[in-house]
């Protein structure tokens, strides 16, 4: 059988994706977002952990529990793991129905993160656009939506997000155009969540909305943890300081096929 963990035993799984180094896994073991399945309450032998599109897998993946953990998947997923055994059985089970892809870490040490350069980054922007920080209006907006759905999402409410997230925005005429906010977070810090409407690109949008919620991030001792989705997301990161630490196969899986 398959069981989900309540937030106060999702603890017990850190051992177990010791290693996979990421905050978003964090942002669900410590108990702030998120679900985490098991095949065992007491003494789990294969997990399965989601947080948004997100979805990570640890333990023996050679057991009928784990092929169906592997079945469990929204529409679109992006499955994680860090074994060549997990990594086999899912190109064996969803064969046709993957594209596997890299993503990008970096070294997750505040002391990158130099507060006087990304202060320099927050450069004037052109004329007509405005930088907010996003408070319940502005995440009512659908234009921010439209432009990321995983803006908010993990969150249980816009009020929820409110509280315990954080974001800011670029608009224009009242529409959001660039956005960076906590697409998850935990205890000590947030996941980064960064997007760009096409038509408002090579504006300079992004890295400042980026520094925004960096220095933000930074001002209030919590750390903004990036994971580079493409080559442009890693420039975008070694611009603000970050420094690369490696790239890592990740699985998108078209659950429909």
């Amino acid at each position: 059988m398959i069981y989900e963990l309540s937030n106060d035993l999702r603890k017990k799984l850190i051992p177990m994706f010791d290693g996979m180094d990421s905050t978003i896994i964090l942002s669900c073991l410590q108990g702030h977002m998120g679900t985490a399945l098991v095949d065992d309450l007491e003494n789990p032998t294969v997990a399965q952990v989601t947080v948004g599109i997100f979805v990570f897998f640890a333990g023996n993946p050679n057991t009928k529990i784990a092929e169906e953990l592997l079945y469990n998947l929204s529409e679109y997923s992006l499955a994680i793991v860090n074994t060549e055994e997990w990594k086999n059985r899912i190109e064996t089970i969803h064969k046709g129905s993957i594209e596997k892809f890299q993503r990008y870490k970096f070294n997750k040490n505040p002391e990158h993160l130099d507060k006087t350069h990304i202060q320099k980054l927050l450069t004037p922007l052109p004329e007509g656009y405005e930088l907010k920080k996003i408070d319940a209006t502005i995440a009512k907006e659908p234009s921010l939506h439209e432009l990321s759905e995983d803006f908010i999402a993990q969150f249980n409410s816009i009020d929820d997000f409110i509280d315990r997230g954080v974001g800011f925005a670029i608009l224009k005429e009242g529409q959001v155009v660039c956005g960076a906010t906590s697409f998850s977070i935990y205890d000590d810090g947030i996941e980064i969540e960064i997007a760009t409407h096409p038509q408002h690109r090579r504006k300079g949008l992004a890295i400042i909305t980026a520094s925004a919620l960096i220095l933000d991030c930074l001002e209030r001792g919590i750390y903004p943890s990036w994971d580079g989705a493409n080559n442009e997301s890693v420039k975008l990161a070694e611009k603000l300081g970050y420094i690369f630490k490696e790239s890592y196969d990740t699985y998108f899986i078209d659950y429909i096929k």
